[in-house]
């Protein structure tokens, strides 16, 4: 795009780039590589040894080593003293384990270890001091991009069913946290796109509001596992009606037969694979303009469009954005929801 600022805006702009999203960016890239690589580098003998030699709160050990293993040299570089300040220490939460576990899922299903074809039913663990997303990243005012993560001081256990070895889906603090906004939108006739372990299923099917619900999924050997194992332990399995059927195609031809009050969509293993099946999933909403439709980790998924929508605007292409503001405007997720059922590709 033509930037047609004044010298003030073009000022504050390139701040803006220099600051705001080139620290996100970096911060990102480091917490990323950290999580994919070596999330078990640090151990709880090590937490223990500094908290001891320094007379620092196990905590705050914890999080002067991990910003070490991450990258950040917070003694010697200003940039990264600030990104520890303004990044990590907000992000970093320790985890009760029992405000996990007492969630009603875990106490009711007693999970099988069972498997067909290329998907098992397994337990997954986090180690001690071994952090993760947990929940939906913080969009400050600012334009500050800010994750949300987790760990425990002691081992923790979930149940996960895993597709030829890749875990698929997990009963764990991520998923539980980042489903609580749909499930409590959830209402009436209801559609679930995506089965995984039956988590959201259960859940909206103990609401008094949802009256029936719909799960749509692709694969007969995941409904089968579940059918068997799984869904004669939901206390108001008489609400809910297995589907096998691809998502897209049942959303386009039945959804808007259905009359559904709400759909919720959950298609997508993370923001990895995520984005063009958010957008795909957008495009389809108008033939269904009585249902209301939420998507599992769409904040992430903004982040990603977010990146491509700056890439835009840094370009050379086609348009004009005539002021600091009216970019800003165009990162905003309220914008990027209006602008993702319009977009009919990726461009790579």
């Amino acid at each position: 795009m033509q930037l047609r600022f004044s010298p003030q805006d073009r000022a504050r702009w390139d701040d803006f780039c220099n600051k705001i999203v080139a620290r996100n960016e970096r911060f990102t890239e480091l917490l990323a590589n950290y999580l994919n690589r070596t999330p078990r580098l640090i151990s709880a003998r090590m937490v223990k040894n500094l908290a001891v030699e320094c007379a620092l709160p196990e905590d705050t050990a914890f999080r002067v080593l991990l910003a070490a293993a991450i990258g950040l040299d917070t003694l010697a570089n200003t940039e990264d003293k600030e990104l520890e300040q303004r990044y990590l220490i907000p992000s970093l939460h320790r985890l009760d384990p029992k405000d996990w576990k007492r969630d009603a899922y875990l106490t009711t299903i007693d999970f099988p270890v069972a498997s067909t074809g290329g998907w098992a039913f397994c337990t997954g663990q986090y180690a001690p001091y071994e952090p993760f997303v947990c929940g939906l990243p913080e969009l400050t005012g600012e334009g500050r991009e800010i994750p949300r993560l987790g760990y425990f001081t002691s081992r923790f256990t979930f149940p996960a069913v895993r597709e030829n070895g890749v875990e698929w889906m997990a009963v764990k603090p991520s998923e539980i946290a980042t489903m609580r906004a749909p499930l409590e939108q959830a209402r009436g006739k209801t559609v679930a796109f995506g089965l995984g372990l039956g988590y959201f299923a259960f859940h909206a099917s103990q609401k008094s509001e949802v009256t029936e619900l719909i799960v749509v999924e692709r694969d007969q050997t995941v409904i089968d596992l579940f059918r068997r194992y799984l869904l004669p332990q939901f206390p108001h399995r008489e609400k809910i009606r297995l589907v096998k059927a691809d998502a897209f195609a049942f959303a386009a031809n039945d959804l808007p037969q259905g009359k559904a009050d709400f759909a919720f969509v959950d298609l997508w293993h993370d923001q990895s694979d995520g984005l063009p099946l958010y957008l795909q999933m957008r495009r389809l909403e108008a033939l269904c303009p009585t249902t209301e439709f939420a998507y599992w980790i769409e904040p992430i998924l903004l982040s990603a469009l977010r990146g491509m929508v700056l890439d835009r605007i840094l370009d050379d292409g086609p348009g004009e954005v005539r002021s600091f503001d009216e970019a800003r405007a165009l990162l905003t997720d309220a914008y990027l929801r209006s602008l993702a059922p319009k977009i009919q590709k990726i461009e790579k």
